[in-house]
């Protein structure tokens, strides 16, 4: 029996495109949090590197298992890399890391928490001297990012997009606590240490969150799933380790700076600010076709970030194009909440 894959992205019942939410998550969840609790139980370290392929790799299993269980195919998935259209994507999510670690550094200098001293680079990567440390890091960035790929195809292309019948923010929101939440086991077996498990859980879920926000305007603007999967692995490989070496650690690998959660925060300052002014510009709705002129594309994102913060805002979203036919509460991947499908002729 042979099984031919859809290349169209398929118009789906709401029961599908729920089943096809709940596979996802089953699978993701199921799948990951097994290989998470496993160094509980085991002698296998947290920081194991196959380990954290092996769970990382699970939204995307369950992305595509959910995709063919539903019939709805990968039209949408944003799987083309579009390098001549969004090398400007690629460019800021490649160098965007490393801006926020110099900004969070020099904020952390600034207020004494850090001393300042980049010879620590070289001791906290053995054998790699402190002068190419950066440099190893930003091409690991660049050549990790397919394992990346193995978290953002299920986040950021699949769920995302699924998500609060089209709402830009409400989406990001809602799909930025479930990764957070995803991660929460690490903060039990080792992977990550805070000095208060709740306050550190809080603070970590808003790093999540505000990535999120970044994540899905790379990927909506640039229409592919890859610019978000460099900037995630730039987000852990260089702003992170940058982050860890310096400050957490102090240069000496031995937890001599202020602790995981006061190193947490002094990225998020940076990072807010660009989310407030991606919310502010509308940058989560997707260019041309299904949300309509530039004015309706900013308006999108714009109600919602004015929902966020006004209460008496009652946000209604219609579609450009919609004459009588009625809205419809539903996970559409086609909606306006960012979908990566080659734009319609009327998108």
């Amino acid at each position: 029996m042979t099984y031919v894959v859809p290349t169209k992205a398929t118009p789906l019942s709401r029961k599908d495109r729920t089943r096809g939410l709940w596979v996802f998550l089953l699978i993701t969840f199921g799948g990951a949090w097994v290989g998470m609790f496993l160094p509980l139980f085991t002698d296998l370290s947290p920081l194991n590197p196959f380990g954290q392929i092996i769970f990382g790799c699970m939204p995307a299993l369950g992305a595509v298992v959910a995709r063919l269980a539903t019939g709805e195919g990968f039209a949408d998935a944003g799987l083309r890399p579009r390098f001549r259209r969004a090398w400007k994507h690629y460019l800021l999510a490649w160098l965007g890391p490393l801006a926020f670690a110099v900004t969070a550094l020099g904020t952390a200098r600034v207020l004494g928490v850090w001393d300042g001293d980049l010879t620590q680079l070289g001791d906290g990567v053995g054998g790699v001297p402190g002068w190419a440390v950066v440099p190893l890091l930003m091409l690991a960035a660049l050549l990790l990012t397919p394992i990346y790929w193995g978290e953002e195809f299920g986040w950021t292309s699949y769920l995302r997009p699924r998500l609060c019948n089209g709402r830009p923010l409400a989406a990001v929101v809602v799909a930025g606590a479930i990764w957070a939440v995803w991660h929460y086991p690490l903060a039990f077996n080792g992977y990550i240490e805070f000095e208060h498990l709740l306050l550190g859980l809080a603070i970590w879920s808003m790093a999540f969150l505000i990535q999120q926000v970044m994540l899905a305007a790379l990927a909506v603007r640039s229409r592919t799933v890859w610019t978000a999967s460099l900037a995630h692995a730039g987000n852990n490989l260089v702003l992170s380790l940058l982050m860890e070496i310096l400050v957490l650690n102090g240069g000496d690998g031995k937890g001599g700076g202020p602790g995981q959660i006061t190193v947490t925060l002094f990225p998020l300052l940076p990072m807010a600010l660009v989310c407030i002014w991606i919310l502010w510009s509308g940058k989560l709705a997707a260019p041309g076709g299904d949300a309509g002129d530039e004015s309706e594309r900013r308006g999108l994102a714009s109600q919602d970030f004015s929902a966020l913060t006004s209460s008496s805002l009652n946000t209604s979203i219609s579609s450009a194009t919609s004459t009588t036919s009625k809205s419809s509460a539903s996970f559409d991947s086609s909606g306006s909440s960012g979908s990566f499908s080659a734009p319609r002729r009327s998108r």
